[in-house]
């Protein structure tokens, strides 16, 4: 049971993550599709979409993971898929910047896809493998972002709202399969009762930032994914101002990475764990962050670009040992919560970092912009980065977060 239902999970993402990747390329000319005008202003509209998703999932996510835990985790994620695929749809209809907003606010309610799915692998997982599989997860998001950029480049040649399309369709097909499929993952006996205080974002963050020792993780994870908004926040826009490239070049640079996220946390992740232990693989990964940050910061050669790709790539290392050293700090019955606050923080990030992200980015690539320097937002990441190494090392000198 537990093979057929880790498989399940990591088609579920994988699929999700091709949804997510398709509309990517494309950002740009929807903008332009509403009207939202210059490349530099329509990062700000997309910067704004982007954190009205995140905004909704922050509002939810505590309560969804809570209620995983309450009546278990296959029909919670069930229930996403489907208001993903209906999500997809008024995405594909939307002719206005609202009613692409409206889109948006539905699919932060879903976004408790990858809420529900962490708290299924830490259910069917010792607490040994966490860190490999919450790589596997990574590994179908990198699988899921090489098909799902590529397919919304050509999907866009045909049509702008033919990604969208395409997204729905897999998405309701997924539905379909999880009700004959899915396993239930949580037995009765193991759940546990939801309270109002579990509906409050804040209460259950708060909670969690209680229990000894999982501060210090926590804040860690929170910068880290703040910092590494600046990819998908910016990748289409900086690349079309930089670089000029139009959706199928975007496409095919976001499949590449997606080629490399998949072997550095599906292959090479497990191998360095094994070889060196979790904190040096998370030294290694933030290393390759702050590196490969303050590179695209400068570059505007495609040698570079590629160089740092690879760097960006490695630095994904980092998410699932932090994600893997929390989870080990709660028991099972809390896993869905603990997996709600990290989604909620990541929320508070993505709500964030979008709005300041682009904001820095139409500072200094506006027609306007007394200094040319689109770069910025990358160096700016790295900054944060660089802010958490004094608690990383912290973590680094107590043996209670480590695996090994």
């Amino acid at each position: 049971m537990q093979n057929r239902a880790f498989l399940f999970i990591l088609a579920t993402l994988l699929i999700d993550a091709i949804g997510i990747g398709i509309v990517f390329p494309i950002m740009p000319d929807l903008m332009d599709r509403v009207g939202a005008g210059s490349t530099a202003e329509g990062s700000v509209w997309a910067g704004l979409m982007m954190s009205a998703y995140a905004g909704m999932m922050f509002l939810c996510g505590p309560a969804v993971g809570s209620l995983s835990d309450a009546i278990g985790r296959k029909p919670v994620l069930l229930a996403a898929l489907a208001l993903l695929a209906i999500d997809y749809v008024i995405m594909a209809l939307a002719g206005t910047f609202w009613l692409l907003l409206v889109g948006r606010l539905v699919a932060g309610m879903a976004g408790s896809t990858y809420i529900t799915a962490t708290a299924f692998i830490a259910d069917i997982s010792s607490p040994e493998d966490k860190a490999a599989r919450f790589g596997m997860i990574g590994a179908a998001f990198g699988i899921g972002f090489v098909i799902g950029p590529a397919l919304g480049g050509i999907a866009a040649t045909w049509h702008i709202t033919a990604p969208f399309w395409i997204a729905a369709m897999l998405a309701g097909l997924n539905v379909l399969f999880g009700i004959f499929v899915l396993p239930e993952s949580l037995p009765s006996e193991k759940r546990r009762k939801m309270v109002k205080r579990d509906i409050n974002p804040f209460t259950a963050i708060f909670a969690a930032f209680r229990m000894p020792g999982l501060a210090i993780p926590l804040v860690c994870l929170f910068t880290f994914e703040f910092a590494n908004m600046v990819y998908p926040t910016l990748w289409a826009f900086w690349t079309r101002e930089v670089f000029g490239w139009g959706t199928a070049l975007i496409g095919m640079s976001l499949a590449i990475y997606g080629v490399m996220l998949a072997g550095v946390q599906g292959g090479l992740m497990p191998v360095l764990i094994k070889r060196f232990g979790e904190m040096t693989v998370l030294w290694m990964g933030l290393t390759s962050a702050v590196v490969g940050m303050i590179g695209f910061g400068f570059t505007n050669t495609l040698f570079g670009l590629g160089l740092f790709l690879v760097l960006a790539a490695l630095s994904d290392l980092t998410p699932p040992l932090m994600t893997a050293m929390s989870s080990n700090m709660v028991d099972e019955q809390r896993q869905g919560m603990l997996q709600g606050v990290i989604a909620s923080l990541s929320s508070v990030a993505a709500i964030v970092a979008p709005l300041i992200m682009t904001g820095v980015f139409g500072w200094f690539s506006g027609p306007n912009a007394a200094v040319y320097f689109p770069g910025a937002p990358f160096i700016l990441s790295a900054v944060l980065i660089l802010a958490i190494v004094p608690l990383v090392l912290r973590m680094s000198r107590q043996a209670a977060f480590t695996l090994d």
